[in-house]
Order: C-alpha cells, then structure tokens, then sequence
C-alpha cells in the first residue's frame, strides 16, 4: 500500500500544474497549502553531523565557510610541502534549497568532501544556514556577496564545484568576477530552465507568482522548508528505498548502511527555511523569466553576459533528473565564452540525488572531476 506522504506528493506533481493554471486553481491550491502548513515553531535546529573532518574558518550570518582535511596543527607540520605543490582551493557551493550541505558529506562511501579532498588541494565547503525571520529580505545579491567575502578568505581565487542550486550561483559570481574563477565543475544546476523539462521547473512556470507569494505569506517572510517537504520533500525512507538511491553496494542489513540510512534520513528530516524575497526572486527570474539564459539577469548591479566568461568548465548532468535535466545544465556550454574544447561534458546514469551521494558517482565521475582540476592551464 502507498504511504499517505507518497500518494500526496504524487497528487502534487500530477495535478498542481493543471489547477494552479486557472484562476480558481490558485483559489484551491490557497486552502490546500493553508490546510497543509505545519504550525510555526521557534525551536533550534539541531547542528548537523558531518562524515569528514572540517573546520569553520569564517562565519556570517547566513552561511559558514568550512574548510575540509587536515586540522591546521596538521598543515602546519607540513607547510614546506604546501609551498611546493601550491595549488589552487576548490570551493564546493552546496545548494541553498530544501536541505542542508551535507548533500556533499553524507557518510563514508557517500561523501563528495572525500573524493575531492583526495586530490589533496585546499578544500573548502559553503554551508548555507537556514534563514530567519530577520532575514526574510534578503535576495541572490546578498548570497553572491557572502560567497565574494569567502571567496577573498581563501585566497581571492578558486576552483568551483556548484551543486543543483549552487552551480547557477557559482556560474553567475564567476561571471561576475571572472577573474576569481579558474575552473568550474557545474552539476545538476538549472541554467537554462527552457532546454528539457523537469516536473519541477514544469511546476514552477505553470504555478502563478501570487501563489508563491501566499507561501510566503503564510511562512510570516519565509520559504519555509517543513511546508515545502509537504509536496517535495524525499521519499525514500525504508532501508530498501535509501539503498537504491545510494546505490550502495553495501549489504542491506550490515551496520554500515543502516548507519549511513539513519544519517540520510536525519538530513531529510533537517529542512532549511529560505529568505522569502530571496525564493521569490529565483522563481521569478531563473524559472519564470530564464534570465540567466537569456542574458538578463543583473547580479550586483552588472548585467551577467556568460560570453564573457572564458573559464574551463566540467558540465555534469543525470540522466534521469527529476529536478534540472541534463539539458538545462549543458544548455550552458553554448552560452558561456569558453572555447569549445575547454569544456567537458558528462551525462551519467541516475537520478538527480545520484550525482551527490551515489556510490557509481563516487567512485567513477568525482575522481575524474578531481583529476581535471589538477590539469593545469587554461
């Protein structure tokens, strides 16, 4: 039998679209998310436990800069060697959507920190915090304006690895500041949300703003997280469903995985709130308008023109993305100024999860990804 959660997401994605497209569909789709709400509740979050050893090197009021590996005794020992083999930080910006960055540091054999933290260069994670309510104002350029400040702490230049909401985030700073960006490794990010529908961006255009605009409303600011897992949270919750998103390849009773199943349900069960001006402003502007794609998006007062950005970039998209279609991701190689053969491509099996913490994807995508970092030259 289904589960109720199952059966109302499935209700969610097959009729929303057709009832948000009339006028006394949005009246409905009104009472249904009232009807829905959780009540608002001031309790802390719990802090995440992270899989790799990490150290918060900066901290905003809206994000953390956590630096990955060796503790700084540690690098200290070995600053000889650092001088020798500089190399340039890889910074990973995680999605500030629904869940939190452990997306990228799960658990062992599910850990993306781990792969790229094997090619031994400075590693760094931007942690996006869930927002309050004193926040509720803030929009994209207050997020791009936090990753300049961490961008400056780790040097001034890095490599970026932009997961789902993160790439389009990374694409549009690196374009911003294109001297800041050597190399971007951009996966499962809505670039050009017009190139290969996904239920989600389906959803987002046919779904009027005014909509939108009541979620807020009712969140008192807020894109509040526990409201959006109402219709989009993740389903995978018994051990036989976590496994077959992880594709593990561990036995399904060993203490291993159903250690890993209990941290992967945790972050489930960790939901982020979003600045209600800042979750308007995406779905306007990169699923409404497509202004990145378009050439119309403005970020810190400059209109973002992707042709002039010249940096390598690594596409990387899921075959079976529920969320951002590999089209939408690789629509970005024929807007962007990089000269076609600095730009790699790779579609992989899967879905859109699969990418962040499946086993084939560790194992087989990041340590390539990690190896064209370390290439050198432009």
């Amino acid at each position: 039998m289904a589960r109720g959660d199952d059966i109302k997401s499935d209700w969610a994605r097959l009729l929303w679209p057709g009832l948000l497209a009339a006028e006394t569909g949005v009246a409905f789709a009104h009472r249904v998310i009232e009807a829905l709400t959780p009540a608002l509740s001031e309790a802390p979050r719990p802090e995440p436990v992270w899989a790799s050893p990490n150290t918060i090197v900066l901290e905003l009021g809206a994000a953390r800069l956590r630096r990955f590996g060796p503790t700084t005794q540690d690098r200290t020992k070995d600053r000889t060697k650092d001088r020798t083999r500089a190399r340039t930080p890889i910074l990973v910006c995680a999605p500030f959507a629904l869940h939190d960055a452990r997306i990228a540091d799960l658990c062992e054999e599910h850990s993306l920190m781990a792969q790229l933290g094997a090619g031994g260069g400075p590693l760094y994670l931007v942690e996006w915090l869930s927002a309050q309510k004193t926040q509720a104002s803030r929009r994209i350029d207050d997020y791009l304006a936090d990753l300049n400040v961490m961008v400056d702490a780790i040097g001034g230049r890095c490599d970026f690895v932009g997961l789902c909401q993160g790439g389009w985030l990374s694409l549009i700073y690196a374009a911003r500041f294109p001297e800041k960006a050597r190399k971007l490794a951009i996966a499962a990010a809505p670039i050009d949300t017009r190139a290969g529908d996904t239920p989600f961006s389906a959803l987002a255009l046919a779904t009027p703003i005014e909509t939108y605009q009541q979620l807020i409303h009712l969140g008192e600011g807020l894109a509040r997280g526990d409201q959006a897992q109402q219709f989009w949270g993740l389903t995978a919750q018994s051990p036989e469903q976590i496994h077959a998103l992880l594709e593990s390849g561990l036995p399904l009773d060993s203490a291993r995985f159903l250690a890993c199943a209990d941290l992967y349900r945790a972050w489930c069960d960790r939901p982020l709130d979003l600045p209600g001006a800042y979750y308007l402003e995406v779905v306007d502007k990169l699923y409404k308008r497509n202004q990145l794609a378009e050439g119309q998006f403005i970020a810190l007062g400059r209109q973002i023109d992707l042709r002039r950005l010249r940096a390598p970039l690594f596409l990387i998209g899921a075959r079976d993305d529920e969320i951002s279609s590999p089209q939408q991701t690789l629509a970005c190689a024929r807007l962007v100024g990089t000269p076609p053969e600095a730009i790699r491509e790779r579609i992989v099996p899967g879905g859109h999860l699969g990418l962040f913490l499946g086993a084939p994807a560790m194992k087989n995508l990041w340590p390539e990804v990690v190896a064209w970092f370390r290439e050198s030259g432009r």
